[in-house]
């Protein structure tokens, strides 16, 4: 049996602690609450992030404006994240379904759809509106 010199490591780590912080930031650890703290209060600052690549592929974006609701993205969306909304003719976009490939930026004639650099998503609700874009 090949799975039998795992089964010792399997017994560890179920015992042991979690060696991450659970995330979004309401469950971080106090003292990094209370940097975050003193940083709102302009007494510690922030290590600017790390510029994210040029083209990247982050959290989609839509201008509701230009949109004439073809529906072409919702037909190439590989996820089925984006739902057509017809009496607006309007497009809703589930972003906790998204896989950031980008079609749908590329196929839209009116280019209403671009994709941010945006990818701190994380969020308990599904149904968050950080997670709907519409």
């Amino acid at each position: 049996m090949s799975f039998l010199p795992m089964i010792p490591e399997l017994v560890r780590q179920l015992f042991k602690k979690p060696a991450t912080n659970q995330f979004p930031a309401k469950y971080l650890p106090p003292s990094v609450t209370e940097f975050l703290a003193k940083v709102g209060a302009g007494t510690a600052t922030l290590t600017p992030p790390v510029a994210t690549p040029p083209k990247f592929r982050g959290k989609i974006a839509y201008q509701r404006d230009g949109c004439i609701g073809c529906g072409l993205c919702v037909k190439v969306c590989p996820s089925h994240a984006i739902e057509l909304l017809p009496e607006t003719k309007r497009i809703r976009v589930w972003v906790d379904q998204c896989i950031f490939c980008s079609q749908c930026t590329d196929i839209c004639p009116k280019g209403s759809l671009h994709m941010t650099d945006g990818f701190m998503l994380a969020d308990e609700d599904r149904y968050s509106e950080n997670l709907i874009v519409e």
